[in-house]
């Protein structure tokens, strides 16, 4: 099975979701003084960049 650009870009945002998440859920429930806002601001960023992953489907 070969993977072109579309699938590629497809499982770069799934992962870029998941770690986004497990990012998020790290500052949530793990850390409670200011690392949980780092946490949950980087995984904030992954769902941007996951964001514009998606939208580049189909276009590159």
């Amino acid at each position: 099975m070969g993977m072109n650009k579309n699938t590629v870009l497809a499982w770069a945002t799934f992962i870029m979701i998941v770690v986004g998440l497990a990012l998020i859920a790290l500052g949530a429930f793990r850390y409670d003084e200011v690392a949980g806002w780092g946490f949950a601001s980087v995984g904030i960023g992954f769902f941007a960049i996951a964001w514009v992953f998606n939208a580049l489907k189909g276009r590159v």
